[in-house]
């Protein structure tokens, strides 16, 4: 297998190429992790994102033949597991976006939280992240966790970049919502 992408386990994908299974298990170790966590970010169901995770790992062996090289392994891999995460959603019939039509304009002092500990600040956030309808939930979390550009985005989730950018404007607003009403509540 010739790749564009030199990948620092290129042996091993190689090595899955030819169906070894010790190759397959040592590539699963490296990415099940990662995997598992952009699937839970999407699904919300650690059940369902691990059942994603190893379908995920099945259909990735199984299809490696396909894999060019043109990105590494791990973004080709988490390719594979967000959409069949949005493909999971969708069997549910889950309304991906809210009915609204406003945009949402955020000001500098929208933002605004005195939070000491880095750590405790983080789970308020990734708690805030999951309070939020799945749409934004997917297109926050598709953007700022997974570095995907709103042209992706669009792409993957079958929507305009405009939409996926409108959608991410409304997301930061509502997370900042709740964010709020959290702070609010811890001081009752």
């Amino acid at each position: 297998m010739s790749s564009l992408y030199q990948n620092i386990h290129q042996d091993l994908i190689e090595r899955c190429g030819k169906n070894d299974p010790k190759a397959q298990i040592k590539i699963y170790n490296l990415y099940f992790k990662a995997m598992y966590n952009s699937s839970l970010r999407i699904v919300k169901d650690e059940t369902e994102a691990e059942d994603i995770m190893q379908e995920a790992f099945l259909s990735a062996f199984k299809n490696i033949g396909k894999y060019k090289g043109e990105v590494s392994f791990g973004a080709w891999l988490k390719r594979i597991v967000i959409n069949r995460s949005l493909d999971s959603l969708k069997k549910k019939k889950l309304d991906i976006f809210p009915l609204e039509d406003e945009l949402y304009k955020l000001k500098e002092e929208d933002v605004n939280y005195e939070v000491d500990d880095a750590k405790e600040q983080i789970e308020i956030i990734k708690n805030g992240i999951n309070l939020l309808p799945t749409g934004y939930r997917i297109i926050l979390s598709l953007y700022l966790l997974e570095g995907y550009d709103h042209e992706e985005i669009a792409n993957v989730m079958n929507i305009t970049a405009s939409t996926s950018r409108s959608q991410f404007l409304r997301a930061k607003k509502k997370l900042i919502q709740i964010l709020e009403e959290e702070k609010i509540k811890k001081l009752l």
